[in-house]
Formats: structure tokens, C-alpha cells, sequence
């Protein structure tokens, strides 16, 4: 039996555990001795990706992929690599769809902070060569393409190509470049492109400014995150996720770009969304206080929060008290997301959201599930995929 069973579930988060060499498979061959000079400590195979590797072909663990679908975490979920694995994944998990994000290559490769923009861009084409041939095996499967914002002319030929090779939504970082806004006037075309083909602009975590290494100097032992690092994912680090994404997409409302592209939907994802009321509260806040003197603000077609609850859409995180942002934001807002089969998404996320949603009604909750995602991916989600097989579509 299915994990989800007769209910229309579509995953806004979900990632593909490539193996730490895969991506020189798509570079050009002409980058590879530079990518592999930079990211030397991140393209090795350690002992324990090996082991899983390993433990993927022993059939005696094959047989208990079903029994254990929500347990086996990262590598050793059914599906992680191997993309011929990832349909009988789905069909376990029960869910409609699942937009597919990298694991390794969220930040570029750090690429972006360094002067060698080629190169950069270069591994961005490669990561979506890589991601839409892991998709290609199901459609339910939406590949998200990467495009880079350090280079204001080559981010439309990026985003016009991973549509190109089957990408259904476009990941931008959610930081700003250091010597432009991301609202800046010469990505028009890329706004254009997505919004022609009807598919989202998306902000995922590991895009944002990290927080400085100022914070953790604190003379105290380092603290061990849960995934046995020190200070990768922490209580204190956890305070800066949304940070980026609250100011770049004000950026976006604010100096107009959602009101030049209306149908244009963007959507946070992996960013957690408790900050989501007063954000919107702030930006009001703002609009109320500096309208009368600037001009952009005087022409917005609304609110920022209504422009907002128009055009973005956020996941928050099964931890969080999702029935209560819901109620101080817009049920049409929110989405779900499993993170599978990273260890943040825990064993039992349907669980967990159902109980944060315990007043939550089952309008809003369809909401969350389904209507919302097929708002948010318009033309990237078939229409065959809107509703499970196993039920009708709502009235």
C-alpha cells in the first residue's frame, strides 16, 4: 500500500542525491579541469556514499525498500541516484508529482562568489542537462532548471534552454548578485520567458546568504548539527533561512516586476514559511509609509501583500504551526512539501502537517495538497497529473 492512499497529493519538494561525480558527466569538457580544481573536496565519493552505493545493488536490501520507504533517508532511499528506481518510489509515496531540485549543486558550487563567471554559468548548464535526464523517466518528475543572476545577459539563454531540455520550473538563488538587484531591468527577458511558457520562478534553501562565521566565534564548543557537522544546519544558522527571499522578493513586488508580468508565479521553497504574516505585514508597512513619495510604490496595482498572495507561494517546514500562518497570511499561499528523501523531511510528514492543520478546513487543505501546487507550476504540471488516478477531480 501506497504511503498516501485515494488523495491528490503533489510534492513541491523533493531531490535527487546525485553522486558527487555525476555532474562532470554533462559539463563541457573544456570546464572540467577548473571545476574539478575548485570543487576538489566536493566531487569525492567518501566511504559511507560508497557504502550505500554498494548496499543499493545487494538484493536482500531491495527486497526492504517498501517496508522501509519513509525511513531510508539520502542515499539509501529507493530512487535517491538511480532515476530507472525513482517511478516505483513514486508509486510507494502515493503522491501526483514531485518538483526534483539537486542536492549538491543548490549553491552552484559556490561558484558565483568567485570571479570566474564562465565557469559558474558553465556548471549551471551542466546541472540542468543533469537534473531533466533524471527526470525524464516519468513525468511526473518536474526538473527544476538553475539560472544564475551574475550575469544579466546570459540568464534568459539559460532559462530558454532548460525549458528547451524539459525543465518545468526555473531556481534562481535568493540572494542578490553583488553588483545588481535581481529586480534589475535587464532580466526582463527572463521573466518573459517564464512567464510564456507558464512556469514558476522558484527560490530554494542553500541560495540564500549564509549567516556570517562572526555568529559561531562565540568561545563556546562548536555545536554538531543533525547531519554530524559542525554549524551546517543549527538552530542559530536556521535564523538567517529566510532572510534573502523576504528581501528579494519585495525587491520583485516592489520595484514592479510581478506587476509586469501578473500570470508570473514564484515560490519559496525549503524556506520555511513562519515568517510569511509578518512579512507581508512589513511590506504593507513600507508601502503605507514611503507611497507618497516614491513613485513605485505609487504605481503598484495593489497592496505588496495582495500582489504577494497573487503570485507567491511558500513551503513551510512540517515543524512549523501551519493552520496558524494560513490563518495570518493566505490559505492560498502555502504548499506542501516532503523533502524526500533528505533527512530534514522526517518519516512522516503527512502526519505531521495534518496535525498542524488540526482547524484547518478541508477546502484549505486541498488547498495545500493540490490547488495551490497546480497554481504555482501552471503549464509545468500536465494536466493529467492535477488529480490522482485512484479519485475524481474536486467538484
Amino acid at each position: 500500500m501506497a504511503y498516501i492512499n485515494d488523495m491528490t497529493v503533489h510534492d513541491a519538494d523533493s531531490h535527487v542525491m546525485e553522486l558527487p561525480t555525476k555532474i562532470i558527466e554533462y559539463l563541457d569538457a573544456k570546464y572540467h579541469d577548473d571545476f574539478m580544481l575548485h570543487a576538489k573536496n566536493k566531487i569525492q565519493v567518501p566511504a559511507d556514499i560508497q557504502r550505500a552505493i554498494d548496499k543499493q545493488e545487494d538484493p536482500d536490501f531491495q527486497l526492504g525498500h517498501e517496508a522501509n520507504l519513509m525511513l531510508r533517508k539520502n542515499y539509501l532511499a529507493l530512487g535517491a541516484f538511480r532515476n530507472s528506481d525513482r517511478p516505483q518510489t513514486l508509486n510507494m509515496l502515493g503522491f501526483s508529482s514531485q518538483l526534483v531540485f539537486t542536492t549538491a549543486a543548490l549553491g552552484n558550487y559556490g561558484l558565483e562568489e568567485t570571479a570566474d563567471t564562465a565557469l559558474a554559468l558553465a556548471v549551471a548548464r551542466a546541472h540542468n542537462r543533469m537534473n531533466a535526464d533524471f527526470c525524464s523517466v516519468d513525468k511526473r518528475l518536474l526538473a527544476t532548471g538553475y539560472v544564475p543572476l551574475v550575469d544579466l545577459l546570459a540568464a534568459a539563454d539559460i532559462a530558454r534552454e532548460a525549458i528547451e531540455l524539459g525543465c518545468k520550473a526555473l531556481m534562481i538563488p535568493s540572494k542578490s548578485p553583488t553588483h545588481h538587484s535581481p529586480s534589475h531591468s535587464a532580466f526582463e527577458p527572463l521573466w518573459a520567458i517564464a512567464q510564456e511558457a507558464g512556469i514558476p520562478i522558484v527560490f530554494h534553501v542553500g541560495g540564500e546568504e549564509k549567516m556570517a562565521d562572526s555568529y559561531f566565534n562565540n568561545g563556546l564548543p562548536p555545536i554538531k548539527d543533525f547531519h554530524g557537522g559542525d554549524e551546517n544546519f543549527t538552530g542559530l544558522s536556521f535564523m538567517t533561512i529566510p532572510l534573502s527571499v523576504w528581501q528579494t522578493m519585495a525587491a520583485l513586488i516592489f520595484d514592479g516586476v510581478c506587476d509586469r508580468f501578473p500570470q508570473l508565479k514564484f515560490g519559496a521553497i525549503e524556506l520555511g514559511a513562519s515568517w510569511l504574516p509578518s512579512w507581508l505585514q512589513f511590506m504593507d508597512s513600507a508601502w503605507g509609509a514611503f507611497s507618497k513619495g516614491e513613485v513605485r510604490l505609487q504605481n503598484l496595482s495593489a497592496k505588496p501583500s495582495e500582489i504577494a498572495a497573487r503570485q507567491f507561494r511558500v513551503t513551510p517546514y512540517a515543524h512549523e504551526s501551519t493552520g496558524w500562518i494560513m490563518d495570518n497570511s493566505s490559505a492560498d499561499m502555502l504548499l506542501f512539501s516532503s523533502d524526500f528523501p533528505h533527512v530534514e523531511g522526517g518519516r512522516n510528514p503527512i502526519k505531521r502537517f495534518n496535525e498542524n492543520m488540526l482547524e484547518v478546513s478541508e477546502q484549505n487543505k486541498r488547498k495545500f495538497y493540490r490547488d495551490n501546487f497546480i497554481n504555482l507550476m501552471g503549464a509545468g504540471l500536465d494536466k493529467s497529473l492535477h488529480d490522482h488516478p485512484s479519485i475524481e477531480s474536486p467538484k
